[in-house]
């Protein structure tokens, strides 16, 4: 099997996170792209092709009423997370838009939460892609867990 070179989102996160600070910065340039993520100033963690990590510090933007973040907030989380994972890891002949979502809420979030996104590579097929979605507190107790649905297409040829 070839290796395909890196998308232009994982090229620049490698570029980026070289420097002090990077990885706040690359969150920064993501959350300028789609600006709703930035109302839950989120910190990508971790990068690889099929896997990220987004970070969510619990505060008083993102609180409920009983002073836990917010499942809509982790849900911010998780698309970010599921986001960034799809445009590092894609391959280049495919492109990806969301289809569903389906959470359930496992426990209180009473602390920052670490939201994950994973597929494995050879999931990356024309249809519907069920993303693995994961939502953990400081203690790796899981929040809310679930599936992002992506419908995978082929890109348009080039004219």
């Amino acid at each position: 099997m070839t290796q395909q070179r890196p998308t232009k989102v994982m090229a620049l996160y490698n570029k980026v996170t070289r420097f002090p600070f990077g990885n706040k910065i690359f969150s920064a340039m993501v959350s300028r792209m789609a600006p709703y993520f930035g109302t839950i100033k989120p910190l990508i963690t971790n990068l690889r092709p099929h896997y990220c990590e987004c970070f969510i510090k619990k505060r008083h933007a993102v609180h409920n009423h009983i002073k836990t973040v917010h499942v809509i907030a982790i849900c911010n989380g998780l698309e970010m997370a599921m986001g960034v994972m799809a445009e590092a890891s894609i391959p280049q002949h495919l492109r990806w838009i969301p289809k569903g979502m389906s959470l359930d809420y496992t426990a209180k979030a009473g602390s920052d939460i670490r939201c994950v996104a994973e597929v494995k590579p050879e999931q990356w097929v024309e249809g519907d892609l069920l993303v693995a979605v994961t939502a953990y507190d400081e203690n790796d107790i899981i929040v809310v867990q679930g599936h992002i649905k992506l419908w995978i297409s082929a890109k348009p040829p080039k004219s």
